[in-house]
């Protein structure tokens, strides 16, 4: 009796190992998470990595599935779907930040640009020998970048914003380098 017991289990658990589904619902769930994640702009600009991560547990979970582990394949979905989630929550963490981060260098730029327009009227007052016509319009081209910039970040285009607020200072930079050459060399 107990070798026909043992038989019955044995062709039951072969039945029921046979018969296992994958969770094709979890599964769903997760491409469909992953795809939010992946059409979020904020986090795939900055949470590629976690968005890696999802598109990783998306692959492992298809390929346990495929191997009709189950219970691995429903542990990737579970790992897919908590990725893209942080993915989603990364991305707007990352937006908020890049958008504080613009705003206060964006909102500087006019009173650099005015200070920098001051240093080289100070040469034109003070006869130094430069290229003001090339100054001028490198100031022109100043207010010019740092009205796209104040555009940028009010469209939420943070980064062209941070982006445009670089080249106005690293134009001003250079418009100063000039002005203090000359002005050392007039020293002289």
């Amino acid at each position: 009796m107990n070798t026909k017991l043992i038989y019955i289990l044995f062709i039951v658990l072969i039945f029921a190992v046979g018969c296992a589904k994958p969770p094709l619902e979890e599964m769903d769930n997760a491409r469909e998470a992953v795809f939010r994640a992946e059409n979020d702009a904020n986090a795939a600009r900055y949470a590629s990595g976690t968005l890696a991560r999802a598109r990783d547990a998306i692959g492992r979970m298809d390929g346990e599935a495929n191997s009709k582990r189950y219970d691995s394949a429903l542990t990737y979905a579970a790992e897919a779907i908590a990725a893209a989630e942080r993915a989603i929550a990364e991305g707007r963490a990352g937006a908020e930040r890049a958008g504080l981060d613009s705003a206060s260098m964006v909102s500087g730029l006019r009173a650099e640009i005015e200070e920098t327009s001051r240093n080289v009227n100070g040469a034109r007052y003070s006869l130094m020998d430069l290229d003001y016509d090339a100054l001028d319009r490198a100031i022109v081209g100043a207010h010019s970048d740092a009205d796209r910039a104040e555009f940028d970040q009010a469209a939420g285009r943070f980064q062209d914003a941070l982006d445009g607020a670089r080249d106005v200072r690293m134009d001003l930079s250079r418009i100063n380098q000039i002005v203090a050459s000359a002005a050392a060399g007039g020293k002289k």
